[in-house]
């Protein structure tokens, strides 16, 4: 008995730190929220000018990232809501949407009325009720300049039948947040976590609430057990019976001391159970220890529901945190996790199955043709992971490198090896993804390089059942890539202009083919490591000033060596490696 008297008093100690912690940062964020609030309304008072639903064929969405992709619960069709763009100076914050069309790979822009206001890393989640409604809740929104945060609490649905958007106000919902997450369960919607986040203060939340699609109300669950630290971006998926939710992962942070705070990316996995019938339900928190092989540590996944309930993982980002500087490595690998056997397993691409068939015919020779299967896979196959380097060079000249690692032989099924490279997407992280009739799609996200953005409008599917390999729908335009430098002023960006005048455009261009003649040329008979060995110091001189001083000089050598060999095969577009 007195054990539990003593956890009991610790956990509601807890909730009592909580409940104070929230109401500092509510009141410290009281005054920037009322300030966005303003502008908020003005992007709603030019919304409510709309009155009749506008839809076009339209090209495919700009690059974001933090945006909501779902699949239509009757159609062929996706949905992608809202999201958000940054240039190195500006913030944009969307709540365009956009409609998918599968068989046709179309894209098609439609202007309802009275839409949600402008928002990134909210939750959205289709239910087939109605003809199909889309719920939408929480999220973001930012000012321009990236400084200050509004939180939404608001709850929306779109009903797809009728192309009509409802804000739903029901009392008692979750306080203002971001990177939440939300599934369905059963017949109500379920929410956990996130963060709130002003100039000056932040808090996560681990709270549960649930929407009741029935009676459209809102309650927060007493939950019993071990339940998850705060933290927002986790994978939350539902089980296959409905009777609970899993959460794997996430990121918090914590003030360490003053102005100084410190990241933890999550890796721990949890069940929240219910038992009893409706309306006296008990739930309860359970850790789990799954099997296999759990993903590395990551935030900023991107997650789906696969066939039989599976959780799909991809891509991500492992935050390096120094004292003054923060460098992320990103992925662009796939794991599943079977919520039924409670097991990880990543997502290993098969490629074609020519070489399966061939091992076949080569095996009827008996113990000489065994003899020849072996020696011939073991030529086909590298016998260890193999580093593949990238380079996407963008208008500007800014090369950006994507690192990507390829299994060795005792990492991949021995069944299928493919004699072409894999087609993947580029390491990223904050990705639209869904899942429709057992096919994995992924939209946009980001990755930097150096103090460099990049964010992404590709487009990609996967088949999950054939795990063979991924699909192109839309590729990325290196020439879409905007990225605004910060001046110390708006006046000497003026400046600049001004002095540029109209002679500004042939002075550049005049620049830029002076500055490919200082190159080193590529000499005669030349291979291109040959030219990077011979080269190297002046590509990380140039990588070095690009990049600038913070970064680290491992980064900078890679990024030097593909400048090299973007030049190179400039000059020698047929030359042999």
């Amino acid at each position: 008995m007195g054990k539990k008297g003593k956890k009991e008093k610790k956990v509601k100690g807890a909730e009592k730190t909580a409940a104070k912690m929230e109401k500092k940062v509510s009141k410290r964020s009281k005054r920037e929220e009322e300030d966005l609030e303003a502008l908020i309304a003005e992007f709603q008072s030019l919304d409510a000018k709309k009155t009749q639903v506008v839809e076009t064929t339209c090209p495919p969405p700009s690059p974001r990232l933090n945006g909501s992709l779902s699949a239509h619960p009757e159609k062929d069709e996706l949905i992608l809501f809202g999201g958000e763009f940054f240039n190195g100076k500006k913030t944009y914050l969307y709540n365009d949407l956009f409609f998918y069309n599968i068989r046709k790979n179309t894209w098609v822009k439609s202007e309802i009325p009275n839409p949600p206001p402008p928002r990134c890393s909210h939750q959205a989640v289709v239910v087939p009720q109605g003809g199909g409604q889309l719920w939408v809740f929480g999220g973001e929104f930012a000012s321009p300049n990236g400084e200050q945060f509004y939180h939404y609490k608001d709850l929306w649905v779109l009903h797809l039948a009728t192309h009509t958007w409802e804000n739903i106000k029901a009392p008692g919902g979750p306080s203002g947040r971001s990177g939440h997450r939300m599934v369905l369960s059963k017949k109500q919607l379920l929410v956990f976590g996130g963060f709130h986040e002003s100039t000056r203060d932040f808090i996560y939340y681990n709270d549960v609430y649930s929407f009741s699609l029935d009676t459209f109300s809102w309650s927060r669950l007493s939950t019993s057990g071990s339940a998850p630290s705060p933290r927002s971006a986790c994978q939350m998926t539902s089980t296959p019976d409905g009777m609970g939710v899993i959460i794997y992962g996430g990121y918090s942070k914590v003030r360490v001391k003053k102005d100084v705070e410190k990241g933890t990316i999550h890796s721990d996995m949890f069940l929240l159970k219910r038992e009893g019938k409706d309306g006296q339900e008990k739930w309860s928190w359970s850790r789990l220890n799954p099997s296999g092989n759990k993903p590395p540590p990551r935030s900023g996944f991107s997650l789906a529901v696969g066939p039989a309930g599976r959780a799909v993982l991809f891509g991500g980002v492992c935050d390096e945190e120094e004292e003054e500087s923060l460098e992320g490595d990103f992925y662009n690998d796939l794991y599943l996790y079977d919520t039924v056997k409670n097991r990880w397993f990543p997502g290993m691409l098969r490629g074609n199955k020519t070489e399966k068939k061939k091992r076949r015919r080569v095996k009827k020779g008996g113990a000489e043709g065994e003899e020849a299967e072996r020696e011939e896979e073991e030529a086909a196959a590298p016998q260890g992971p193999t580093e593949i380097i990238k380079e996407i060079v963008t208008e500007d000249g800014t090369v950006m490198t994507i690192k990507e690692v390829i299994p060795g032989p005792e990492e991949r099924s021995s069944q299928y090896l493919s004699t072409a490279p894999l087609i993947e997407p580029c390491p990223r992280s904050s990705a639209m993804a869904t899942v429709r009739q057992g096919k994995l799609y992924l939209y946009g996200g980001m990755f930097e390089v150096g103090d460099r953005q990049f964010t992404l409008n590709d487009f990609y599917c996967l088949d999950l059942h054939k795990m063979d390999q991924w699909e192109v729908l839309v590729e990325m335009d290196p020439k879409t890539q905007e990225w605004l430098e910060e001046s110390e002023s708006e006046d000497d960006e003026e400046e600049e202009e001004a002095a540029k005048g109209a002679e500004g455009e042939e002075e550049e261009s005049e620049e830029e083919s002076e500055d490919e003649e200082e190159h080193p040329a590529v000499q005669e008979g030349e291979t291109v490591t040959d030219y990077q060995n011979r080269t190297e110091q002046y590509w990380i001189g140039l990588a070095r000033a690009n990049m600038g001083s913070d970064a680290k000089d491992k980064k900078v050598a890679k990024v030097a060596l593909a400048m090299a060999k973007v030049f190179y095969e400039d000059q020698h577009p047929v030359a042999s490696p």
